[in-house]
């Protein structure tokens, strides 16, 4: 393995930007120097990156990814979506259970580490998915191996949906690693077709999908999550927050790090709006539905005054032939993995967000609530997972560059200001200009828990 240095970066780490150089020696940050070092280790068995003028930032950590490997594998798999990742920043992931099979036994979750393990090349782990059958399995889930447990408490793919109320407080009161839970009411969510099918029939408008995986049903399931958390003491991770009324569970002064419940947004809810349906129509068909602007900006803001802690992607890609169906026919998700970090770097562009605040939530946060060892910061001995960034790199999104197997992203046609031109994943250069070291260099992660 060869030692890496990175030079006159601005490093973007723990809430301070600095000038400085990392030293990266046989898979780890051996040293950070001081802009003014005198000391760099320059011999000719140093692999030396140019940064000045760039931004350098630990590798994103992506809590909640779909990359359909087994049984969904003509949409994606863990090597082609993992090199989308790579390419977008992302050195580490956690992956969904509702794959086919869905992966709710250990020996199935044993089958993906051993795909990952072959093929992924970014790091990983994956969630024990949750039914209304399988608490023994999730009482004996290694908490060290395990980033948490997935429940969907509104309907998703398969037969995944939790609905026994008996069986989640047993979940919730027994299982001491991270739950993290999809929340729609599958009751309102039902009752909203059955009131839009009296009035369009079969052909429902796609805009419409925000009044029926409605703003009520979002919050009379989260609600109730995060009573039985306060209950019963579990440690709760709410995925995906798409509205403004929910931000009012969640805890804006504790750190990330000590808080029982924690909240996630995705990065198509804090770029997209319920406008965007007429232009762009089911390629933003996602479960919670992109909603109101209002919406929106309410996210934003609790990312930048802490209700929310982590921006994630829930990346669900599909064929554009099965997002071409209609309303009923056409499934909720798409790609957004290697897009996620240039857009969230526009939304700093714009002065939305800052880019301190924007690595704490997808670094540092990820790192800290889901106790990943040694992952998620730019500190000495620690991984390095790096991502180098130049801020003034303007380039557009088509179908020649898009990575993901699926072969489209709802961001085609948008330019994004910042490029990453070098991805670092355990001390070894797996994308750099535009160009993917096929050599899967990934671990699997691990829990200090």
């Amino acid at each position: 393995m060869q030692a890496i240095l990175i030079r006159d970066a601005r490093i973007v780490n723990e809430g301070e930007i600095t000038e400085g150089h990392v030293f990266c020696n046989k898979g780890r940050i051996e040293k950070i120097y001081s802009h003014d070092a005198r000391d760099l280790p320059l011999n000719n068995t140093v692999r030396i990156i140019e940064a000045a003028g760039k931004v350098l930032l630990p590798g994103i950590i992506d809590d909640q990814v779909h990359f359909r490997e087994p049984g969904l594998t003509h949409k994606a798999d863990i090597s082609s979506e993992s090199k989308a990742a790579i390419a977008g920043g992302i050195t580490s992931y956690m992956e969904m259970p509702n794959t086919n099979p869905p992966t709710t036994t250990k020996s199935l979750l044993e089958e993906k580490l051993q795909i990952a393990g072959r093929t992924s090349l970014a790091n990983y782990s994956f969630y024990m998915g949750a039914t209304n059958d399988n608490l023994s399995e999730l009482v004996d889930t290694d908490p060290l191996s395990v980033c948490g447990i997935k429940v969907f408490m509104g309907s998703s793919t398969g037969n995944m949906l939790v609905d026994n109320r008996a069986v989640l407080r047993s979940i919730f009161s027994k299982i001491r690693i991270p739950v993290a839970v999809h929340c729609e009411d599958e009751a309102t969510i039902r009752a909203n077709t059955l009131a839009h099918k009296k009035k369009f029939g079969e052909n429902i408008p796609v805009a419409m999908h925000p009044s029926i995986r409605s703003s009520e049903a979002c919050y009379k399931s989260s609600s109730f999550a995060v009573s039985l958390a306060r209950e019963h003491g579990t440690r709760l991770h709410v995925l995906h927050i798409s509205t403004e009324k929910e931000l009012e569970l969640f805890d804006s002064v504790t750190p990330a790090e000590k808080k029982q419940i924690t909240a996630e947004v995705c990065v198509h809810h804090l770029w997209f709006d319920q406008q965007d349906y007429q232009e762009l129509g089911s390629k933003i068909k996602w479960n919670p539905a992109i909603k109101t602007s209002l919406d929106k900006e309410a996210l934003i803001r609790a990312v930048t005054v802490g209700k929310i802690d982590v921006i994630a992607t829930d990346h669900a890609p599909h064929t554009m032939q099965e997002k071409s169906g209609s309303y009923f026919n056409t499934p909720s998700g798409g790609p957004m993995v290697q897009h996620s970090l240039v857009a969230m770097l526009e939304l700093v562009r714009r002065e939305k967000i800052s880019l301190e605040k924007l690595v704490e939530k997808m670094c540092h946060a990820p790192a800290l609530i889901f106790n990943i060892h040694q992952r998620g910061f730019i500190r000495e001995g620690y991984y390095a997972d790096l991502v180098l960034v130049d801020m003034n790199s303007p380039w557009t999104v088509n179908k020649e560059n898009i990575l993901y197997k699926c072969g489209w992203s709802p961001m085609e046609g948008q330019t994004f200001t910042s490029e990453v031109t070098h991805t670092i994943v355990n001390g070894h250069i797996v994308y750099e200009n535009r160009v993917i070291d096929q050599q899967p260099r990934s671990m699997q992660l691990t829990f200090k828990r």
